[in-house]
Formats: structure tokens, sequence, C-alpha cells
């Protein structure tokens, strides 16, 4: 399914705003940092990769690295900062056939998921760019953080699929990952943290980490 209009919208809005915050920012978490192996002539993936910037930290560790996000604009300012990354305009639901040959040794993608309307299109993409025991690294929003507000309430059904932009249930993310033959290796799960505009109680899990491998 290709994105809607409206999710095209919002997807410029949101990586113009990253091109301007983008300074000093830790685009990659510490529980991602924690969880690379050693990329020292590894080839990375990082579909929707916005304006670049997990990516290019991802090649400072010294990986072969190939960004792809649906938005020419956000690609534009990816390529102007960093051109000796490779930039690829395509959705993260149906990659470019050039990226579907089992090459690549870990596809990293964070906050992704209430963009996609196909799950199991993205699911499936990432398993057909991955070589066997390549790995697969998501973090993202917890999405029973999406459901509750700053005061323990719940604002929305955890259970309610949304027309426009998904609200993907844990149990959907793992089963699509798993329904694409990789292997789930670990599901790790976070508090909210300090700071967070929208919640501030550590009781709620926040973020959470799924590493997966090819099988």
């Amino acid at each position: 399914m290709e994105p809607t209009e409206e999710n095209l919208r919002a997807w410029e809005q949101l990586h113009g705003r990253r091109a301007d915050a983008a300074t000093g920012v830790p685009w990659l978490p510490p529980p991602v940092r924690h969880a690379l192996a050693d990329l020292t002539g590894k080839r990375v993936l990082v579909p929707q990769c916005g304006t670049g910037e997990s990516a290019a930290q991802l090649a400072e560790l010294d990986a072969t690295v190939t960004g792809v996000d649906s938005s020419a604009a956000a690609l534009a300012v990816a390529r102007e900062r960093w051109p000796r990354i490779l930039w690829i305009e395509g959705s993260p639901q149906t990659l470019p056939r050039e990226l579907r040959r089992s090459r690549f040794d870990l596809v990293y993608t964070g906050w992704i998921m209430q963009w996609l309307d196909d799950l199991d299109g993205w699911a499936t993409g990432v398993a057909a760019a991955l070589r066997e025991g390549g790995d697969l690294l998501l973090f993202d929003d917890h999405p029973a953080a999406n459901a509750v507000d700053g005061l323990m309430h719940w604002r929305e059904d955890y259970f309610r699929e949304e027309l426009q932009l998904r609200r993907w249930r844990l149990g959907q993310i793992v089963t699509s990952v798993a329904g694409a033959g990789l292997m789930v290796r670990a599901l790790q799960e976070y508090p909210q943290q300090p700071g967070n505009p929208r919640h501030h109680d550590a009781r709620i899990p926040g973020t959470f980490l799924l590493h997966a491998q090819r099988r």
C-alpha cells in the first residue's frame, strides 16, 4: 500500500522540524547503541531515514549505510549534509527491488510504526533486505504510551485501529516480524523518560526495542 497524501504531508512537516533541530540530538537512543555489535565493514539499511541523522551516526561506526525515505525533501537535506552516504527515495513498505536482495547485515529503524499502513509489507521488505543471520533493530514508542496521557488516564482505546495514523499493538508488530521469517531474539521495554511532553510517569512503558534475526 502506498502512503496516503495525508501521511506524506505529515512526514514532510516532521522532517522539516528534524532538520531545524538536528544539531546535538542523540538520534541513536542509548538502548540501540548498547545493542549494536561491531559495525566495521557491515552493510546497514535505514528505512524511513528522514533527514539522515541516525544513518550518519551508524556510518560513523564504520558501517556502509544506505538510507531510504519516502520524502524527497528529507533526502535532499540528507544528501547535502552527508554526501558520501547512499540515499534512495522509496517507501519503507515497498522497498525498491535493488534493496530486497538479502545483502544487508543490519536493518535499523526507529519511530516508524505509527506511519505504516501496511505492517506486513514493511516486515516482508526488511526480511528480503537482510542476509541470512542479519539483524533487525526496531526502536519505537511503546503502543501503551500512545494510549495514556500524563495523568495516567486512558485517552484512547489501545485496541482501536485508526484509519490514517496506525496505532499498532505490540503483539501485531511481533507477529508481523515473525511471519516474515525473522526470529525474535529479544524484546525490551523501557520506562517513560523524564521530560517527555506527553507522559510523566515511569510506571508506563515509554519505548521498546525489538531485536530479530533472519533465519
